[in-house]
């Protein structure tokens, strides 16, 4: 019977971990990334000051301030 609460307790203690962690990295995602032109650059890409895009190389796509 011991056995049985602990091994719940546990079971519970790692399933709100889990939808925690879970939590940290939706919002992790959410999260738009800005670069400067400089950066743009030497990750491959072109500033497109019109669009405040940085377009191609790694930062494809991502916000230019």
């Amino acid at each position: 019977m011991r056995i049985r609460r602990i091994l719940a307790a546990v079971i519970a203690t790692a399933a709100l971990a889990g939808l925690g962690l879970t939590g940290v990295a939706t919002a992790a995602q959410g999260a738009p990334s800005v670069v400067t032109p400089s950066e743009c650059r030497q990750g491959g890409g072109m500033a497109d000051l019109a669009d405040n895009l940085c377009k191609g190389g790694t930062h494809d796509g991502e916000q230019v301030d």
